[in-house]
């Protein structure tokens, strides 16, 4: 098997989508992944994937703390532009919890602190427990097969 059937292997799995973000130095990183995973609920830790070459790797590496927010469908914009698929048009709103920048309004937006990594290929694994969230009500943005879906209400 390619790269390409790989990828598009796991493209068939749907996912949501988050923004993972960091103040680092002062200043707001933020990218998008779907890497995301909830791992256990005691202690409350969750897991997110990030490959070594992006660039919010070492931010994150020395921050040890993040902000994960968990996107509504109307959010596909913020997702975009974290994912460089789009020109960022315009100031996202972050807001803060527990000192760790989250996207206003998301579904969920969880404070996490990073308990451990794990190397896993070219990525690394950080293992997070969460400090604290808040949740709002709405429908999730969705990714599969290489594109965002909605949730089909019928």
């Amino acid at each position: 098997m390619d790269e390409r059937q790989f990828r598009d292997a796991m493209g068939k799995f749907t996912t949501g989508i988050t923004i993972v973000s960091v103040d680092y130095k002062d200043e707001v990183f933020a990218m998008t992944v779907n890497a995301f995973m909830s791992i256990s609920l005691n202690p409350r830790l969750i897991a997110i994937s990030i490959a070594e070459k992006a660039s919010m790797y070492p931010k994150l590496l020395e921050a040890k703390r993040f902000g994960l927010s968990v996107l509504k469908e109307e959010q596909k914009d913020i997702s975009m532009i974290f994912a460089k698929q789009k020109e960022k048009d315009r100031q996202i709103p972050f807001s803060q919890l527990q000192q760790n920048p989250i996207i206003e309004n998301a579904l969920a937006m969880l404070s996490c602190t990073v308990v451990d990594t794990h190397k896993a290929g070219d990525h690394v694994i950080f293992i997070a427990e969460v400090e604290d969230l808040k949740t709002n009500n709405g429908s999730p943005l969705l990714y599969y097969g290489g594109k965002y879906e909605q949730i089909n209400k019928a």
